[in-house]
């Protein structure tokens, strides 16, 4: 795994809490921690987190609707251009997307919480 997300401006420290597991009701849950963009996504039975930055443009993924995963289940989409990315690795599968990828954030999930995963977590 990356880890460019550590060089981002407020990139959190492993072991921050991100939210509560009963928060995410949907498959994906974008969700800010002090300034720095987060997507969570639930797919396949994985919980996965990416930073929350289309890299066409760099606005959210979910800046126009809250759930980003396709109807097929296995690609997020872009709300703004429609850049597809595949949920589980973050690698641009369509439209925009092709040729980027998605910074991927370790996530771990313990006692009902989701946390910010590293090696201090």
């Amino acid at each position: 795994m990356s880890d460019a997300w550590k060089d981002m401006p407020g990139a959190p420290a492993p072991g921050t809490l991100v939210c509560a597991a009963d928060d995410m009701t949907a498959p994906t849950l974008g969700v800010d921690l002090d300034g720095f963009p987060l997507l969570l996504v639930r797919v396949n039975g994985r919980l996965l987190g990416y930073v929350n930055a289309c890299p066409h443009q760099y606005l959210p993924l979910d800046w126009r609707t809250g759930n980003v995963l396709a109807a097929d289940g296995v690609t997020l989409r872009c709300s703004n251009h429609q850049a597809g990315f595949d949920a589980e690795t973050g690698k641009g599968v369509d439209g925009f997307g092709a040729g980027c990828a998605l910074d991927p954030v370790p996530l771990v999930e313990r006692a009902g919480q989701i946390l910010i995963g590293g090696a201090e977590a």
